[in-house]
């Protein structure tokens, strides 16, 4: 094969480069600044100083890889303009200047939107002659002796017209010299069946219903960010500053599209800023404007009046939508007239890409596409189509369609292209306008997190704040999630909220992987809102330096960053943050933590500035060493701290010591602290204990569920709730082994005038009968503040809460909520329990779950619910009680079964 010959044919000029066409492949192949795009698998690519580039294969090396190690069907799925054409022609080039894939004797590249016209029939010998003239002659024998020696490189396989599916043919081709259709003859070489052991490098959209032999298939992915910044530098290597600017700017306002990743793209992008960066004017902050800024241009070349440029763009609308709706990529120059093309189908080469002798007319892309079906319809008030016709009829096909729609409903978004076209119809708009407003508002009133960004999206691209505070601001308060957003729609969320100020919540709970660019979008938004819930997400160390900057000065006063994973880099940065925010709640439930972070966050605890209320460090394994750290911060005057939930923190009696020196400081403002299972122990209620006696004590809430207490922790317990200097309104003991002696203990303390506590729990603490005879005592003392009481899973039987129903229907009772969960309560209760209802004037809540109660006992308890003017729940859930009854406690609105 004369390899010469074919370079010679591939290197010939393909013509000057175009706004939308970008640069031709032999211009790119010929020039020095070629960056190959990415793609998936592979070996790992290189930037542009031959560093790895984050893992990401390049397409030339995937390719030349896939191939050498025997794939015998290589095909690369990309959208347009991702560079897989260039990449197909650089590799034959490569191959006939010798660099590679030398194990091939014969390369044949095929661009199949060209061979769709070709009629006749064909052997394969006169098609490769016909169409590869550099063969030399008596070759052609030669390659079919050896078929393992040929690599065919079909191009455009989207474009391909003719079907595929062995079962829509009559047969396949299996003889070289086989006259037939060229359909039938590339179908018979991609299944196999002809030249049997060659190999095959297709390019491909990614299109429904293609069907050949399965092989290798690589995703091109394109320009990644980093190939982006290469490039643009590339192109406006002769002003570095210029190339900044544009790449900022395209980055902040484009880089989260898909179609960024496009090499032709990032070329159209480049030539409209560099003019628009030329003529001094302002750069497009939307993908709307960008647009608007090509078509305009594009017209303007052409030099046509008003009404043919309106024709013309009224039939590319008309092609848009076939193509569109029939799945096309292409259209044939009979479609075209039918379209009304006309006289002005020789001037549409600056618009669509022409291919093959045929001619076949396809757009250089899928949003050219939609824009050009935006404006057509905007621009014809003939149609009878509306807008949700429009819209209902495309969907599914088109991705762009309502985003071009909105944004050309906005008078300076379209205002540059009304200069060559003429005004858009101004029925047309306001009918759109009048739809999107309706819709907008009722989508944003919806709980579909997809529709709200979808709208979202929309609202960026008509840059109307005012309209934005009009559609979105009722809505905006429903606490919606967004968890798990793309960059664009981290960009879209930003925008809205942006618009609409202040904010209560930004919930993004479940965000698998939160980026550095995606929290840099999102930063702005996250400084305006109250509440920020980024619970059950994982964050790049990126995203948290974001996260801490947007705290730093913003508004948030609640941030949940629960089941987050947070090392001690980024837990270092999240703590910079903390230094000089707003933030009164934190909550770090299950994040990892451990004594490493403690100094940090202490260290952040007495900035000054902090303005800290409420820390929750539950199930973090932070040890007593890491709880020491904190306690010298909440001794310090500067630390603010006055609830901290502690559960499950690997703590111990050394810890108490130091939380009881930080509690009789005389520094900390602590109010409630909740150590739920740590191992206290006795000696760490001692410690505790003393502390609550000590007059520089402020702590009101303390919580010791399953702490390990015995009724050996009990007398400095009660000796504490005995003293003056007490103010504890809150005590829980629940799940501690503490028996009739420690609970009569505790018991006594609460019949002392002046006991403060008004909330006490005591579930499943092994009490007897005679304590719940000591509690109903001191309930009915007069002096007992206890308004809530807590004593469920505690198995005294009907006989042993039967004194509570005393204390409840006696006078002196302030008791409010009442919880006698699986306490072994009967039928026979019932009586006892109607008549303090009714007695009683105090009782409001009333949890009687997972008991023995029966049908029987219900009309009782309705009627006694419903005669107590102060009962507002009765729970009477998990009982033995049927559906038969069910009628009857509907009638009641306080019970809860």
């Amino acid at each position: 094969m004369d390899k010469d010959s074919m370079l010679t044919h591939i290197l010939q000029s393909e013509g000057p480069a175009s706004l939308l066409g970008g640069q031709s492949p032999v211009t790119v192949i010929n020039g020095s600044q070629h960056i190959s795009p990415l793609t998936s698998g592979g070996p790992e690519a290189r930037g542009p100083d031959g560093k790895a580039d984050s893992g990401r294969p390049s397409l030339d090396s995937a390719i030349r890889t896939a191939l050498s190690e025997g794939t015998r069907t290589v095909v690369l799925e990309g959208p347009d303009g991702s560079g897989k054409t260039t990449a197909l022609q650089r590799l034959v080039v490569g191959w006939a200047r010798g660099r590679h894939l030398q194990n091939f004797s014969f390369v044949f590249h095929f661009g199949l939107g060209r061979l769709n016209s070709l009629g006749g029939a064909l052997s394969l010998e006169a098609l490769m002659l016909r169409h590869h003239g550099h063969l030399l002659p008596g070759s052609v024998p030669q390659l079919l002796q050896d078929p393992e020696g040929v690599l065919f490189v079909f191009d455009d396989l989207d474009q391909w017209r003719h079907s595929l599916d062995p079962s829509a043919l009559p047969h396949l081709c299996s003889d070289p010299g086989e006259e037939a259709p060229v359909s039938r003859l590339v179908a018979g070489l991609l299944h196999g069946s002809l030249l049997r052991g060659a190999s095959f490098l297709v390019a491909t959209r990614p299109a429904e219903g293609q069907k050949f032999p399965s092989g290798a298939r690589l995703q091109v992915l394109g320009f990644l960010k980093p190939q982006r910044e290469a490039y643009m530098e590339g192109f406006f290597s002769a002003d570095p500053a210029a190339a900044t600017t544009a790449r900022r700017h395209m980055e902040s306002t484009l880089g989260f599209y898909d179609i960024c990743t496009s090499p032709r793209f990032c070329w159209t992008v480049c030539s409209v800023y560099k003019s628009l960066m030329d003529a001094g004017a302002k750069l497009p902050e939307t993908l709307t404007q960008l647009y608007v800024e090509i078509l305009a241009r594009l017209i303007q070349s052409l030099q046509l009046n008003e009404a043919r440029s309106r024709a013309l763009v009224s039939a590319l609308g008309k092609m848009a939508s076939h193509c569109l709706l029939h799945q096309h990529s292409s259209c044939t120059k009979e479609e075209m007239d039918s379209f009304g093309f006309g006289q002005d189908l020789a001037s549409v080469g600056v618009f669509l890409r022409v291919d093959g002798d045929g001619p076949v007319f396809s757009f250089h892309s899928q949003p050219m596409l939609e824009f050009n079906l935006a404006t057509s319809f905007l621009l014809d008030a003939s149609a009878a189509e509306g807008v949700e016709e429009l819209l209902e009829r495309h969907r599914g096909r088109a991705d762009f369609l309502d985003v071009f729609l909105t944004g050309l409903s906005e008078p300076a978004q379209r205002r540059p292209l009304e200069a060559p076209l003429g005004e858009l119809d101004p029925g047309r708009v306001a009918d759109f306008a009048r739809w999107f407003r309706s819709s907008s508002e009722a989508t944003l009133k919806g709980r579909h997190k997809d529709q709200h960004r979808r709208r979202f999206h929309l609202l960026l691209q008509t840059q109307n704040e005012s309209l934005v505070k009009e559609v979105a601001a009722a809505s905006a308060q429903t606490g919606i999630g967004y968890g798990d957003p793309t960059l664009r729609d981290c960009v879209a969320l930003n925008y809205v909220f942006s618009c609409l100020g202040e904010m209560e919540l930004l919930n993004l709970y479940r965000t698998r992987d939160l980026t550095e660019e995606q929290a840099k979008a999102l930063a702005p938004a996250m400084s305006l809102c109250r509440k920020i819930n980024l619970s059950d997400s994982s964050l790049s160390p990126g995203a948290v330096t974001h996260l801490a900057s947007a705290l730093s000065g913003g508004l948030t006063e609640e941030l949940d960053l629960s089941h987050v994973r947070l090392g001690e880099e980024e837990f270092r940065r999240l703590c910079e943050g903390l230094r000089n925010c707003k933030l009164r709640v934190l909550k770090l439930l299950a994040c990892e933590l451990t004594e490493a972070v403690c100094g940090d966050l202490a260290s952040a605890l007495t900035s000054g500035a902090a303005q800290l209320r409420e820390m929750d460090v539950r199930f973090n394994p932070i040890g007593d060493r890491g709880f020491a750290k904190l306690c010298k911060a909440l001794q310090s005057p500067l630390c603010r701290l006055q609830e901290l939930k502690l559960q499950k923190c690997e703590l111990t009696a050394a810890s108490m010591e130091a939380l009881s020196a930080a509690l009789r400081s005389g520094g900390s403002q602590l109010r409630k602290v909740d150590l739920t299972q740590n191992v206290i122990g006795e000696q760490g209620m001692e410690a505790l204990s003393g502390s609550l006696q000590h007059p520089l004590c402020k702590l009101r809430g303390l919580v010791l569920f399953d702490c390990q207490l015995s009724a050996a922790c009990c007398p400095r317990l009660s000796e504490a709730l005995m003293s003056d200097r007490c103010l504890l309104t809150e005590l829980d003991l629940s799940l501690n082994n503490l028996g009739q002696e420690g609970a009569l203990l505790l018991c006594h303390a609460l019949r002392r005038p002046g006991c403060p506590i008004e909330k006490l729990s005591l579930s499943r603490c092994e009490l007897t009968p005679p304590v719940f005879r000591e509690l109903s005592s001191a309930l009915r003392g007069g002096t007992s503040r206890l308004k809530s009481l807590v004593v469920g899973l505690n198995a005294v039987g009907d006989e042993g809460v039967k004194p509570l129903w005393e204390a409840v229907a006696h006078p002196s009772c302030v008791l409010e909520e009442l919880d006698v969960e699986m306490t072994g309560l009967t039928d026979e209760c019932a009586r006892d329990l109607c008549a303090a209802l009714r007695a009683g004037g105090a009782l409001r809540s009333l949890e009687l779950r997972n008991n023995s109660l029966t049908d029987a006992s219900v009309p009782a308890l309705v009627r006694a619910a419903q005669d107590s003017d102060s009962m507002q729940e009765m729970n009477l859930q998990y009982n033995d009680i049927s559906e038969d009854v069910f009628d009857v406690m509907d009638e009641c609105g306080k019970i809860r079964y």
